[in-house]
C-alpha cells in the first residue's frame, strides 16, 4: 500500500467519525460551532430558518454518507459518492453561517472537513 493510501484513509476516519460525532453523540449539545445561538442541532436549523423535517433529512443523508465513506476504505468504489455528497452537505452549512453572518469561525469545521473531503476526493482517483 502506497503512503498516499494511508492519508487517504486517516482522512476518512477523521471525517467519517467527526460526521457521527456531531450527529449522533452531540445533537442537543451546545458547542461554539452552533449556528447564532442554538444549543442544539434542531435549535440551529430553526435558526437557519428550516424545520426540524429538513433537519433530520440532513441529517441521515450526512449519516449514512459518513458510514458510507467509513465503509469506503474496504469498498474503494464508494468513496467518490460518499466525499462528494459529503462535501455538497458541508459547503451547505458554511452557506448557512454565511446567510445568517454568523463569526467566520462557526463555519471552520464544516469548512476544514469540506478540505478533507476535497483532498480524498482528489488523492482517492
Amino acid at each position: 500500500m502506497e503512503p498516499i493510501e494511508y492519508v487517504v484513509i486517516v482522512l476518512k476516519v477523521i471525517v467519517g467519525l467527526s460526521i457521527l460525532n456531531v450527529w449522533l453523540i452531540q445533537p442537543n449539545k451546545a458547542t461554539r460551532w452552533r449556528g447564532g445561538n442554538a444549543k442544539t442541532i434542531v435549535e440551529e436549523f430553526e435558526v437557519y430558518g428550516l424545520s426540524k423535517t429538513f433537519c433530520y433529512v440532513i441529517g441521515f443523508l450526512k449519516v449514512g454518507l459518513a458510514l458510507l465513506l467509513l465503509a469506503s476504505i474496504k469498498f474503494e468504489d464508494v468513496t467518490g459518492y460518499a466525499s462528494s455528497g459529503l462535501a455538497l452537505l458541508l459547503f451547505g452549512s458554511i452557506i448557512m453561517h454565511i446567510r445568517i453572518k454568523d463569526p467566520l469561525y462557526k463555519s471552520f469545521p464544516a469548512f476544514l472537513l469540506l478540505l478533507m473531503n476535497i483532498a480524498i476526493a482528489l488523492l482517492w482517483s
